[in-house]
């Protein structure tokens, strides 16, 4: 059932706080995410190999044996609840009796320490957004997409909870962008082919897990964000220029709530937290405890408003003490134990404000989580009435934001840096709010042997 967003789901800055949201979801073992407590959110994945069909036993293996790890681990530490999260490889989605097989056994492992221990246990599967396969992509037919919705029903009917996709619609412009550092063209990509693509491939992943029993939980614009989140890590593009496209991701994101889904939204989705502010569901973030996925500027602060707290994906390999998915498991136990203490305490929100203030003076793309300017930029941001005005608003917005915290000496950036914020609000500028007449200005600086304008409903 389409949604529709015009006011934020809070109205103070206090109820804005990590396990806690508005809009609770609640699990098949009894597991709510959002009713008030933080909880881990683990995600593995199997050690460098083949994904093959003669391979399928041994990989069958491994994944009973890191669920087993993973589950015994949590009763022996008395967590509550935890949620597993099976992000499937490529290969799982193309063939989908493989992904579905492993979905399974997941599934069960987590019905079976429920009952043996009360474990509220749950499962979110994320079949691969495997549509980029074919060049350029075919977004809306074909065996693939076929495939895809076969891994998703699959996937839900074999008793997974949450469903959730990290789409790629637009890609084939946004990463040259991200690249170049062109604004206009990252906003083209997200705000009329990525959000395009969203309302489509969400209406189906809705509708599909509804019917089969599973609930449709989120996105994220891990493919588009985060890449830029990385090449400024890297120093290869501005780190204000990474802030503002992170920003600008969140119409793209919020589309699948637009389409009906109700969270919690991917991990990776940093941009969850607006969509948090402005829908009121729950979220899963990453940060410090995902280091052995990714390094980043936002390990503390992600987790000041998150309602699921997650690794992002560990392989499986021995460590001293056990295997790696067994290690992650532990810490984030224990960050989300420290963290309810603090709640039940009545420190929740002091808690969060140290998680956001440690870190959101050093890098711009901390900055913008913080709760504050996530609630200020989002009360705005939610007053244009597209996905596409909404996200070049989100942009200009973010721009201004940061420009301000700036000058008030709030955040830390670099003097090479700071000509961007105007070359990027002039960019802003200069893109028309109509969208046919933005796509007939650009068409000619884009590749278009690189995607089909039609799969976006471009003329």
């Amino acid at each position: 059932m389409a949604k529709t967003f015009d006011k934020l789901a809070y109205n103070s800055l206090n109820d804005f706080v990590y396990g806690s949201a508005p809009n609770p979801v609640k699990t098949k073992h009894g597991l709510v995410i959002g009713g008030g407590a933080i909880y881990p959110e683990l995600n593995f994945t199997l050690p460098p190999m083949e994904v093959t069909a003669a391979n399928m036993p041994e990989i069958k293996q491994i994944y009973s044996e890191m669920i087993d790890g993973v589950l015994k681990r949590a009763v022996e530490l008395h967590a509550p609840g935890l949620v597993v999260e099976f992000e499937m490889l490529p290969e799982m989605t193309l063939v989908p009796e493989w992904g579905i097989e492993v979905n399974n056994i997941l599934v069960n492992a987590i019905a079976e320490y429920h009952a043996k221990y009360g474990l509220k246990g749950a499962l979110r599967s994320t079949p691969g957004d495997v549509r980029e396969f074919k060049r350029p992509p075919v977004q809306r037919s074909g065996e693939i997409y076929q495939n895809l919705l076969r891994t998703i029903e699959g996937s839900a009917k074999g008793g997974a909870d949450f469903i959730a996709i990290e789409t790629t619609g637009g890609k084939e412009v946004h990463d040259e962008a991200l690249v170049n550092a062109d604004l206009t063209k990252v906003i083209f990509a997200l705000g009329i082919m990525g959000t395009r693509d969203m309302k489509f491939i969400w209406e189906k992943i809705v509708e599909i897990s509804n019917a089969n029993g599973a609930q449709a939980a989120g996105d994220t614009a891990c493919g588009f964000a985060n890449t830029a989140m990385v090449l400024a890590h890297k120093g290869f593009i501005p780190n204000v220029f990474a802030a503002v496209v992170r920003v600008a991701s969140v119409a793209r994101t919020l589309a699948a709530y637009e389409a009906g889904a109700v969270g919690p939204n991917k991990d990776c989705g940093y941009e969850g937290v607006y969509c948090k502010a402005i829908t009121g569901s729950p979220i899963a973030m990453e940060g410090k405890s995902a280091a052995c996925a990714h390094l980043s500027a936002v390990g503390n602060i992600a987790a000041a408003v998150a309602d699921l707290w997650s690794n992002e994906s560990v392989t499986n390999v021995r460590l001293l003490s056990d295997i790696a998915p067994v290690v992650s498991i532990e810490q984030l136990i224990y960050d989300c134990r420290l963290m309810n203490l603090a709640k039940e305490k009545g420190y929740g929100v002091t808690f969060r404000d140290l998680l956001a203030d440690s870190d959101s003076k050093w890098d711009p793309q901390a900055y913008v989580l913080r709760p504050d300017v996530v609630l200020d930029i989002s009360k705005d941001l939610i007053k244009a009435k597209t996905p596409f005005l909404r996200t070049k608003a989100g942009a200009k917005l973010a721009i201004d934001k940061i420009r301000k915290a700036v000058d008030n000496n709030e955040i830390i950036i670099a003097e090479r840096e700071k000509p961007w914020l105007d070359i990027m609000d002039n960019q802003v500028e200069a893109i028309p709010d109509d969208e046919e007449k933005f796509w007939h200005e650009i068409k000619g600086e884009l590749e278009l042997d690189k995607f089909i304008p039609s799969e976006y409903e471009l003329k």
